[in-house]
């Protein structure tokens, strides 16, 4: 019952972010001083998580680089005595202690179900975490433990869950759902993008969920959408039509969006603005900008 592996879907295009998304995987787009990935790394090692899965591109080999340690780099800083920046490096390393990372190819963009299918090989039959790139839980309590917590006393699916504006709800897939304790939800039914008319919630599924081996066998057993891509909302809603079980929780914490560039702006802005390094001169200089 205890969720240790997670897997971190990374192989999008990044088309929203166009033109800086042909240099940089927007993953590595900074939230302050740290990419966002760091972000969703740091949640999972805190939820308990010892061992990740990244599914990426084939042309993605960033985050390769980034868990290297760049000897010449240091020799370079130590000459020049810069401590600060040195001390930054081993906070970086010390970050991913305890933690083992493993990497899979999405040969083609064919969907985040099959994203999340080509990690297969490194599950064995168990419950993992899921945890998309675009999305930050700013928490007391690390999301992705939120929604493991909820795991072991109900062991099926759950889906990480937020209220949004009801003129929202489309850019988004609803749930229909019955509230059976505080925070907590029984799945009915789970709309991808509706019409704004069809609209019957404000409870809305982020990307942040713990996964069974039942999932990953509707995965494997689902047909391409009409773009040719496996959908996980989709093969959620089919689970539960199947009559499964399916579980939402509503997360605490604040949600901070990355998925396009004014989402990405207003989180940035966020966690700049929360930083005690930097917060109080920012606040002060947003006052003079007219």
């Amino acid at each position: 019952m205890e969720i240790k592996k997670a897997i971190i879907p990374i192989a999008g295009l990044g088309t929203r972010f166009l033109p800086l998304s042909k240099a940089l995987p927007k993953e590595f787009f900074p939230l302050v001083d740290k990419p966002i990935i760091q972000y969703i790394i740091d949640e999972a090692k805190k939820s308990g998580i010892t061992e990740i899965v990244f599914v990426l591109s084939p042309r993605q080999k960033t985050i390769l680089n980034y868990f290297k340690k760049d000897s010449e780099l240091e020799k370079i800083l130590i000459k020049r005595k810069k401590e600060n920046i040195l001390r930054d490096l081993k906070d970086l390393e010390n970050s991913f202690e305890g933690v083992s990372f493993s990497f899979v190819v999405q040969k083609k963009p064919l969907g985040d179900g099959h994203a999340i299918l080509q990690a297969g090989k490194f599950i064995k039959n168990e419950s993992v975490a899921n945890s998309f790139g675009d999305d930050i839980i700013d928490s007391d309590i690390p999301a992705l433990l939120q929604l493991a917590e909820i795991f072991k006393t109900c062991n099926a699916p759950v889906l990480g869950l937020k209220v949004v504006p009801r003129e929202r709800v489309p850019a988004y897939g609803m749930i229909t759902a019955e509230k059976i304790a505080s925070r907590l939800y029984k799945i009915k039914k789970i709309t991808e993008k509706p019409d704004l008319s069809q609209v019957t919630s404000n409870l809305v599924v982020i990307g942040k969920h713990i996964l069974t081996p039942e999932v990953f066998e509707y995965l494997n057993k689902a047909k391409p959408s009409k773009k040719g891509e496996i959908i996980l909302a989709e093969v959620f809603d089919k689970m539960l039509s199947d009559g499964k079980t399916i579980y939402g929780y509503e997360l605490k914490g604040e949600w901070l969006e990355c998925g396009d560039k004014l989402k990405w702006l207003k989180s940035f802005l966020y966690f700049s603005i929360k930083d005690a390094r930097f917060g109080n001169e920012l606040k002060q200089y947003i006052k003079t900008i007219k």
